[in-house]
């Protein structure tokens, strides 16, 4: 190629350099023959390969270590040249308006420290401000002079040379200041024009050189932080979020140690966690949020960078003295979230060497703000496990079995209690919980298809469509257990498979085929303890179809394998529940999933039957409904108690066999249970062919407990006669009986021992019941009140009195009354007459006029000569018009027997 070609393309180069049209290149480029196109790309590999070497440059750590021995070199090189003693180069900082330079360490002669000063100020701003040079032979007589930033500490400066250095492009670049010429003399024009001669060429050097360090320093600041942020951007761990994020800074700021501290807004404190001196220890650290140098920056969320430690009011030594540790410089910045909240403060201590410059705040500035949003999002993730586990926690500790689905009725969450509802054996005789293994058999299933509820699949479906909530209350569910054992039957198959062994069909059913199978084929071996769980077929209620070792359920009709287990193999479990259907919502009302809740009413259906063979329904419902409160606790009541018994039970069942005096009591306590629940009494107790009940216990009456008794017992009064109707028809004995009412104030609950319990009452009222009742015997009556009864209802009901009495054992006498009938029962003449002489005689008996008492007993004998109490009263008158009673005698009769 020729000269002339070669400038033509050198021509040609320069104007596409120059030209900012993208086609440009490609027009110039056809119209060159093929030499000077080869030309052309030598040229422009040469320029590439100059591009690589520079960005070499700037990616070697190496750099910025290089460019500062440049630095030290032209510095050292300019003094001597110049015969300065003391020569520092200020380069210009345009963005922050000041001049800074490294000055070397005294001891070690290395440049350890930066030093700043603004432009404006001492000769060394002047230069840079102004462009002009200044060449100062008595500084300190100059105006502009500025011994703060002008001198070093503990120097003495004689004469001075402050000149500029310009770039390529005659912008001040830097300022070059030579302190004390050598001789005592001061700097000459001689001086200032050699120091012309190499200051254009030092200029564009320092250009370059600034250029290469700044680029240098953001080239590593960029991809230490393109590490940091991938890293962070993919972590949602908050520990290692933490760890990463200050192993990131301390590398890239040359620290020699990294704290993160976070701020709790709980306890308004600042937290982290470092190690000790050796390494060897990890120590918690908590400090107030205001207090040091962490708290400092957390109050003002302002950035500190301190150059030394121990001289700043604010740091607290109090972690250095505990730890080992020197704290020499401190740079110290805010960390915020999106939302610009304070979440922590990032503290680098010891830069290695030298102290934190202003580019490192910049540096970790951007640095701390991509932290801040990885460690948001680290938390917030944190946030959001801790609050599922709180809600997994919560699901787990509920007593009700409660199952999530989603939108298709798959199982996505099954609690405890819901396994062990469909009869999961979780927990192994080894105390070993198997719930994890149980959890993996269910999640992804259909819940209608291992929850047996009639009618669970068309609920669950429709509020998941409509969003509407359903309950169900009593529901049967009925699930069968077969465990599976080497040495128990197989499966019994059905229909079309005569043979006991199983041939799976699909692919779902073959590995409890082969666990079948084997079981078919060996007699003898220790039990595997496999648990195979079935729900009862839709058709056939004599069949279960496993579920957690085949196929999906169905009818056998309809499952391919017709793999079965028959009734006699399982063992059933029925529990009664409460079905509840609930659609899961979003925030903005949507439905995302279903929740299925069981309440296990088994053992209260138990507990209501139980209770509802000792009192009514509507009082069993109350009592449940207060639950322990009710039957727990003990507490005084004012109640009504009856006691009944058979007369002559001993000489009216000793001709009978054992079966039929059971029939005796079944079908006589069947009635007279009636009488006391149809008058809303409490079935205490049965005390052999006693009956003894409870009005106003265990929970208030609405009516009247004491009328409420005398109801009940004159109902007993009027199914006895009905009842040795029967009897009569069937030429069995007749059955008498007493009835013995008092009321008072008893103490009610559960009484006995720790073994066994029975709810009853205790106190005088049920004693005195309990003697009345063997009172009437002595009289000849089938119900006897004591006086505290009949005061509470003597409006209501038609009387006798019988006596007044002191039952044995007691020694305050009780008045006692015959319960003829309530008061709207019709008496006839004679009655009304019989009561008339009766009263009369018990009036005079108790006057002590025994002998009007016995005329007046003899005339209601002659109306009534079988009645039991006129007998009584006319032997005592008789008795005592032979022997007098004495004088403190006040008519009452003291039983001698219970």
């Amino acid at each position: 190629m020729t000269l002339s070609n070669t400038g033509s393309v050198l021509a040609t180069l320069t104007q596409l350099t120059q030209l900012n049209r993208t086609s440009a290149l490609t027009s110039r480029v056809k119209d060159l023959s093929f030499g000077e196109f080869i030309c052309l790309l030598d040229f422009i590999t040469a320029e590439f390969q100059q591009f690589l070497r520079a960005i070499d440059m700037i990616n070697n750590e190496a750099l910025e270590t290089m460019l500062e021995q440049v630095m030290d070199a032209f510095t050292l090189k300019m003094g001597q040249i110049l015969q300065a003693d003391l020569t520092t180069i200020f380069l210009v900082d345009e963005e922050k308006n000041q001049l800074w330079s490294k000055i070397p360490d005294t001891e070690t002669g290395r440049a350890t420290k930066q030093i700043r000063i603004p432009i404006n100020i001492g000769v060394a701003g002047h230069v840079a401000s102004t462009g002009e040079s200044l060449n100062l032979p008595d500084p300190y007589s100059h105006p502009l002079f500025n011994k703060e930033v002008d001198e070093r500490p503990g120097y003495r400066t004689r004469s001075l040379l402050c000149m500029p250095i310009y770039s390529s492009k005659n912008q001040i670049v830097a300022v070059v200041q030579l302190l004390n010429k050598a001789g005592d003399g001061p700097f000459t024009e001689e001086d200032e024009q050699g120091f012309r001669d190499f200051a254009a060429s030092i200029g564009i050097i320092l250009e370059s050189c600034q250029s290469f360090y700044m680029a240098a320093r953001k080239q590593r600041g960029a991809e230490a932080l393109l590490r940091a942020t991938t890293y962070l951007g993919q972590s949602l761990d908050l520990e290692a979020t933490l760890r990463f994020v200050m192993e990131q800074a301390r590398d890239l700021m040359q620290a020699d140690r990294s704290t993160l501290f976070m701020l709790s807004k709980e306890t308004g404190e600042l937290w982290t966690k470092v190690a000790n001196k050796d390494g060897t220890e990890i120590i918690p650290i908590r400090i107030p949020s205001n207090k040091g140098i962490a708290g400092y920056v957390a109050s003002t969320r302002q950035p500190l960078n301190i150059p030394d430690a121990y001289k700043d009011p604010r740091f607290d030594p109090s972690a250095d003295q505990r730890t080992g540790y020197l704290t020499r410089n401190i740079l110290c910045m805010p960390v915020f979230n999106s939302s610009m909240e304070l979440i922590g403060v990032t503290q680098l201590i010891n830069k290695q060497p030298g102290s934190f410059t202003s580019s490192d705040e910049e540096f970790m500035q951007a640095f701390n703000i991509q932290a801040g949003i990885a460690l948001e999002n680290a938390k917030l993730f944190e946030n959001v496990l801790l609050e599922k586990q709180y809600q997994k926690d919560i699901l787990q500790s509920l007593s009700d079995a409660v199952i999530s689905t989603d939108m298709q009725g798959r199982i996505v969450t099954i609690n405890e209690a819901a396994l062990e509802l469909l009869g999961c054996p979780i927990r192994e005789t080894t105390g070993k919980n198997n719930k994890h293994l149980w959890e993996q058999k269910l999640i992804g299933r259909f819940v209608w298809d291992v929850v047996p509820i009639e009618h669970l699949q068309f609920r669950l479906q429709d509020s998941l469509k409509t969003g509407a909530k359903q309950y169900v209350p009593e529901q049967t569910l009925t699930v069968g257990l077969y465990v599976e054992k080497s040495h128990q039957p197989s499966v019994a198959a059905v229909g079309a498979m005569p043979e006991l062994s199983v041939q799976a069909q699909c692919a779902q059913c073959q590995q409890v085929a082969e666990v079948l199978n084997s079981e078919a084929t060996h007699s003898e071996g220790e039990p595997t303890g496999v648990h195979i769980l079935a729900i009862r077929d839709r058709i056939n209620p004599n069949i279960f179809i496993p579920w957690n070792e085949s196929c999906s359920p169905g009818t056998v009709a309809t499952h391919s394998c017709h793999q079965i287990l028959s009734a006699d193999q399982v063992q059933e479990i029925e529990r009664s529940m409460n079905l509840t259907v609930n659609p899961l919502t979003n925030p903005e009302g949507g439905v995302r999933g279903g929740l299925v809740v069981l309440e296990d009413i088994s053992h209260e259906k138990r507990m209501k039957s139980t209770l509802y063979r000792y009192m009514t329904p509507r009082v069993a419902e109350q009592v449940m409904a207060l639950g322990d409160k009710a039957l727990m606790m003990s507490e005084r009541k004012e109640v009504t108690i009856l006691f009944s018994d058979i007369r002559g039970y001993t000489t009216l069942t000793e001709n009978l066999g054992a079966s039929e005096v059971v029939s005796l009591l079944n079908q006589y306590f069947e009635t007279m249970v009636e009488a006391v629940f149809n008058h809303e009494g409490t079935l205490d107790k049965f005390i052999g062919d006693a009956l003894m009940a409870v009005f106003g216990a265990p929970l208030p009456l609405a009516e009247n407990h004491a009328w409420m008794a005398v109801q009940s017992a004159l109902d007993m009064r009027r199914r006895l006669a009905e009842f040795n109707r029967r009897r009569l028809f069937g030429n069995q004995p007749q059955i008498h009986i007493g009835i013995g009412l008092s009321s008072g104030e008893v103490v009610s609950g559960n009484i006995g021992s720790h073994k066994r319990m029975d709810y009853t009452v205790i106190g005088d009222g049920v004693n005195l019941s309990s003697r009345l009742e063997s009172v009437t015997k002595e009289y000849g009556c089938d119900i006897i009140l004591s006086e505290f009864t009949y005061n509470l209802c003597r409006d209501r009901i038609l009387v006798r009195e019988l006596d007044k009495i002191r039952v044995k054992g007691k020694n305050t006498a009780v008045s006692i009354y015959e319960l003829i009938g309530d008061h709207r029962q019709h008496l006839d003449d004679s009655t009304k007459k019989f009561l008339d002489l009766y009263h009369l005689g018990r009036t005079a008996y108790t006057g002590r006029s025994f002998q009007k008492a016995i005329a007046y007993f003899e005339d209601a004998y002659s109306l009534r000569p079988t009645d039991q109490a006129v007998t009584v009263h006319l032997e005592r008158c008789k008795n005592y018009l032979r022997q007098p009673p004495s004088d403190a005698w006040d008519g009452v009769h003291t039983m001698t027997s219970k």
